[in-house]
């Protein structure tokens, strides 16, 4: 078994550094040009004069997640359906365990032991629910609806936005990234890939279920309109297009040409959409954090707890179920990691691109690296466990 699996490519190696430099990149572009962020944000389509789309976004967005879908080989997903258990434990820890501890852990922290220091009367303005038309000073859930800047919005509490953030994380297990962490934990690739897409998969159906679930049992606006058209945007039409784009190449280029060059070229393409949505970010909110500067510190909490929980669940679960090392650690590397390309793709769908919840997806992608590089090592020293040398 190879034991010098190191990451070669230098966006994924340095995430966490990338992703600090466009934290500040974000915030010195929001004093030096305020309103250029603005603008791009309002490059959008309306609809009933409300902005729905953000078109740069999307197209930004749509660059995170092609290159993950296109990945996809439905061959494979239909084969791993017959592994037992390493497939089930994965689908049970994902979508039964992980949405539910999120929402426990996140509402902990942030609604009640870290709320005073966000600030109890701190106040957030995201995106009025898709479709919904209420008078300004009218209640929504925990929200108000107020006028700004000639858009109606609604007014929420500010821990309760970094809390929606926390859920739509929760309930988006299984980034791309996973494949690179299977690989450094020394993992069967394989199952990894496989994974990584039917969790793809399984989010066409569930995501936006479980999303408006725990959205309205934490008194959140329940956009259920945008929910749905952001899976449809940002996971259905990425799937499609890499399934026909991906049997159009391998039919044109061949195996080989599809896995050894053009998968390598998308790889920056996809993270370097990611740090322009990041800049793009931090522009909006760079004034609350550097008013608040241990805003993300906050925010990391729960998420880092959550993180460690779900990669102990899963892992002493593999155990229990005798599975083999090499498929133990993509099972809790899968449940431990989170898709924060969808996470924060809906966060800026659902509540704007300058709304609090954004700010915590992207807190996860903040915190991702580290993390999961630890998580690798205890696999690592761990592997003994399942009788490996």
């Amino acid at each position: 078994m190879n034991n010098d699996r190191k990451m070669t490519n230098i966006f994924e190696r340095y995430l966490t550094v990338w992703v600090g430099l466009c934290i500040v990149a974000g915030i010195l572009l929001g004093k030096a040009a305020p309103d250029l962020a603005k603008s791009l944000d309002g490059l959008a389509i309306h609809v009933n004069g409300a902005p729905v789309i953000s078109i740069p976004i999307a197209i930004c967005l749509f660059l995170m997640m092609y290159p993950i879908m296109v990945k996809i080989d439905f061959n494979r997903v239909i084969k791993a359906g017959r592994s037992g258990k390493p497939v089930f434990l994965t689908l049970f820890i994902n979508w039964c365990v992980k949405p539910f501890t999120m929402y426990a852990i996140a509402l902990l922290f942030l609604g009640v032991l870290l709320k005073n220091m966000i600030g109890p009367d701190a106040m957030d303005l995201v995106k009025m629910p898709f479709g919904l038309d209420l008078p300004v000073g009218s209640e929504h859930g925990a929200g108000t609806v107020v006028m700004s800047e000639g858009v109606k919005m609604l007014q929420i509490p500010l821990w309760r936005s970094y809390f929606a953030g926390c859920i739509l994380l929760g309930i988006a297990p299984c980034t791309a990234m996973v494949l690179v962490w299977g690989y450094l934990a020394r993992g069967n690739d394989g199952l990894t890939l496989v994974m990584v897409a039917i969790n793809s998969l399984t989010m066409l159906v569930l995501y936006g279920v479980l999303g408006g679930f725990l959205l309205g049992v934490g008194q959140l606006p329940i956009p259920w309109q945008a929910l749905l058209l952001s899976v449809a945007i940002y996971v259905a039409l990425p799937l499609v297009t890499g399934y026909f784009s991906r049997k159009w190449i391998i039919s044109a280029k061949g195996e080989t040409w599809f896995q050894e060059k053009f998968l390598h070229r998308l790889t920056p393409v996809t993270i370097a959409a990611l740090l322009l949505t990041l800049v793009l970010l931090f522009s909006f909110k760079g004034e609350i954090i550097l008013a608040n500067p241990l805003t993300i510190v906050w925010i990391s909490i729960p998420l880092a707890l959550q993180t460690l929980l779900i990669f102990a669940l899963g892992y002493g679960a593999a155990k229990i179920m005798k599975l083999k090392y090499e498929d133990a650690a993509p099972v809790a590397m899968i449940g431990a990691s989170n898709h924060f390309e969808v996470a924060i793709a809906t966060a800026v769908m659902l509540f704007g691109l300058s709304s609090g919840a954004a700010l915590a997806t992207v807190v996860g992608v903040l915190i991702e690296v580290p993390l999961m590089l630890l998580l690798v090592s205890v696999c690592k020293k761990t592997q003994g466990w399942f009788g490996e040398p």
